[in-house]
């Protein structure tokens, strides 16, 4: 059966005119990946895993996320390396697994990407309405809720969304500036929380230590598991990285062992000054401090909860962007997506495109419901990414690894095993919707890109 597996020299030379400028360092992808990961999942998705699935073992929640992704972060860093291309897991499945894959890959990314910013831009708008709670202006519900939830529109995720996609529009650089900037408060946020909570832990409190039992901390899990994804994200500016080969491995790792951490650290003093009945909120962080009188403290870290967020809108825009580029590159959507701006050197056209539709899932659709898909269609790409670096072992033993991923035939297998334990602790209706989009982006392949790309040419040559 031909599978139009695009070879790893034909990804790697392209058209000169269609390459995007390479601007950023191993610092710019570390903070790529930290504004990536540190956001909605730590300041707001915590509180609903605690309260309604894993109570005080949210640290162990916490701990097999950590695990699982980092297994398939070290997938991801020997690929990134080999493969320095925009795309991320789209174009890794391209070259391992085939064209037909790959385009499932690329469809479902926008669950991970574009899905999960709509759900962060929510997130946002929760701390955002809070703060002007918190000083007695409060907003009205009909502009800060979404139609399910009795409002009209949400509408500070709608111009947070739209601001941010203005400021990738104009340039990466300037907005991995604003990004790092951005980054450092909200690290900053989290440890403010952490040096005035800690002292106030009461242990009581981690008492019962599973109150829903195993299960639950599974099901609690695979909920934060939102709060791990956006390493991967770091893998979608390979083209755009000045060393990739070097770089790309220490942003993707170095960015997640750096926020496992601190997520540990997080989540069990949030149990331990907050009794986990309480943290189901759309603010749990903010909401312990000021359970423990630190209404001071409340207000900064919801500053730097919303400077966090804004991070994550970032990197899930620019890596939806990036990933729709490289198929249109590819000649699977439609070729004005790949336009550069003059200007800016920036994919305009398909910029705006994604940062509108964001800002409309995230003006009219429930949180909960957006975060469970951006949950299901980011494990089936690490899934995809741990098999393709083990096929790729076999198929191309001979290509340079400027990093290897350690005891591969270890660590992939693991990789696929412990993600796919956590995708089927998903409630059932979300593997509905998943199954659903699947099957809509399966059509649209059959109609459209199968046709229309240049695989499907006599002319051109697959590789053996």
């Amino acid at each position: 059966m031909n599978l139009r597996i695009k070879s790893l020299d034909a990804l790697l030379a392209m058209d000169e005119t269609k390459k995007l400028t390479k601007q950023l360092g191993a610092l710019d992808l570390m903070f790529l990946g930290i504004g990536g990961i540190v956001g909605t999942g730590i300041f707001v998705l915590t509180g609903v895993a605690a309260s309604t699935y894993s109570g005080p073992a949210l640290i162990i929640s916490f701990l097999m996320c950590g695990f699982a992704c980092s297994l398939a972060a070290l997938t991801y860093a020997e690929l990134a390396s080999m493969v320095p291309v925009a795309g991320s897991a789209y174009t890794y499945t391209y070259a391992t697994m085939g064209e037909a894959l790959a385009w499932i890959m690329g469809w479902n990314l926008v669950l991970e990407y574009a899905v999960s910013a709509a759900a962060v831009a929510s997130g946002w708008s929760g701390y955002f309405s809070g703060i002007f709670k918190t000083i007695g202006y409060p907003l009205p519900d009909a502009l800060t809720k979404v139609p399910q939830d009795g409002g009209l529109i949400n509408l500070p995720a709608v111009v947070i969304a739209l601001f941010v996609t203005y400021m990738l529009y104009v340039g990466i650089k300037d907005s991995a500036r604003l990004n790092n900037i951005l980054v450092v408060v909200k690290l900053a946020a989290l440890t403010l929380f952490l040096v005035l909570a800690t002292p106030e832990v009461d242990a009581a409190n981690w008492t019962p230590f599973m109150p829903y039992g195993f299960s639950g901390v599974a099901s609690g899990a695979a909920i934060v598991f939102f709060a791990f994804f956006g390493f991967d994200a770091v893998s979608t500016a390979a083209e755009e990285t000045r060393d990739p080969k070097r770089d790309l491995p220490i942003g993707i790792i170095g960015s997640l062992v750096v926020c496992t951490v601190l997520y540990m650290a997080v989540g069990i003093v949030l149990t331990g000054v907050v009794s986990y009945t309480e943290l189901n909120n759309p603010e749990p962080v903010a909401y312990a401090l000021r359970h423990i009188g630190y209404n001071f403290g409340s207000a900064l870290v919801a500053v730097g909860a919303l400077a966090g967020m804004t991070t994550v809108l970032i990197v899930f825009i620019f890596g939806q962007t990036r990933i729709f580029f490289v198929m249109a590159r590819d000649g699977l959507l439609p070729d004005v997506l790949c336009k550069l701006h003059p200007k800016y050197r920036t994919p305009h056209v398909v910029t705006w495109m994604t940062g509108i539709g964001v800002a409309l899932v995230g003006g009219f659709v429930n949180l909960g419901v957006i975060a469970e898909l951006a949950n299901i269609g980011t494990m089936f790409a690490f899934i995809l990414v741990s098999a393709g670096v083990m096929i790729l072992r076999r198929k191309r033993p001979e290509m340079k690894r400027p990093f290897t991923c350690p005891a591969v035939w270890v660590v992939g297998p693991l990789a696929i095993l412990s993600i796919g334990f956590l995708m089927f602790s998903l409630p059932q209706a979300t593997w509905i919707r998943f199954v659903v989009w699947t099957a809509i982006g399966v059509v649209v392949y059959l109609a459209y890109g199968r046709s229309r790309s240049p695989l499907a040419k006599p002319s051109y040559s697959l590789p053996k």
